[in-house]
C-alpha cells in the first residue's frame, strides 16, 4: 500500500452490490455492467474526497482463479484468487497495513465488521456508503451548477464579435 495515502476504503464490491437496489437491478442483467459502475462511482468519490479506494470482488468459487490486480480510473480493483473471500483479502491487507493508517470498510456484513473494527479499522455500511456518495454527488452537482452558471453571466456580458472569437479559437484547438 502506498505510504503516503492518508485513508483508505476498502470495499466488498458484491456485498455493496447485492444491498444497492440500482446496482443490484443491473447485477441480473449483467455482472460486469453494474461492477463497472459501482467502480466508476466511487472513481468519482475517490476523486473529490481524496479516499484512497479499493475494491474487492469475490473469486473465491472460481476454479484456478489467481489474484488479479488493476487500476481503473485510480480504483484499485482486485479479484481474490480461488478459495478466497474479498472479507479475508481485506482482513490480510489489513494486517499488513497495521494500524499507522485510517482505514474503512464498506460491508453490510456484520461479522466482517466486527473483525474489521478488531483490527483497527473503522465500518461503514452499504447504506452509509450509499448515503455518503449520494451527499457528494450532490456537492459535485451544485458546485457545476454554480460553475456553469458563472461562465453564463460573464458569456452574457461579451458581446457578439468578441463571442465569435472565442467559438473560432474553440475550434481551433
Amino acid at each position: 500500500m502506498r505510504s503516503n495515502v492518508k485513508e483508505y476504503l476498502f470495499v466488498d464490491g458484491y456485498n455493496i452490490i447485492n444491498n444497492w437496489s440500482n446496482l443490484r437491478q443491473l447485477s441480473k442483467q449483467s455482472l460486469e455492467v453494474s461492477r463497472n459502475e459501482l467502480i466508476e462511482t466511487l472513481a468519482e468519490y475517490q476523486s473529490f474526497t481524496g479516499i484512497k479506494v479499493i475494491v474487492v470482488f469475490d473469486a473465491h468459487l472460481v476454479k484456478g482463479s489467481m489474484e488479479k490486480k488493476e487500476t481503473f480510473k485510480g480504483v484499485d480493483v482486485v479479484y481474490t484468487k480461488e478459495k478466497e473471500t474479498a472479507d479475508h483479502y481485506i482482513e490480510r491487507t489489513l494486517d499488513a497495513i497495521g494500524r499507522t493508517k485510517k482505514v474503512r470498510v464498506a460491508t453490510s456484513d456484520w461479522i466482517e465488521q466486527q473483525v474489521v473494527m478488531g483490527r483497527g479499522g473503522t465500518r461503514i455500511s452499504a447504506r452509509e456508503l450509499k448515503l455518503e456518495v449520494e451527499h457528494y454527488k450532490e456537492i459535485i452537482r451544485k458546485k457545476n451548477e454554480k460553475v456553469n452558471e458563472t461562465n453564463d453571466l460573464l458569456m452574457g456580458r461579451l458581446d457578439k464579435k468578441t463571442l465569435e472569437k472565442l467559438e473560432k479559437l474553440r475550434k481551433n484547438k
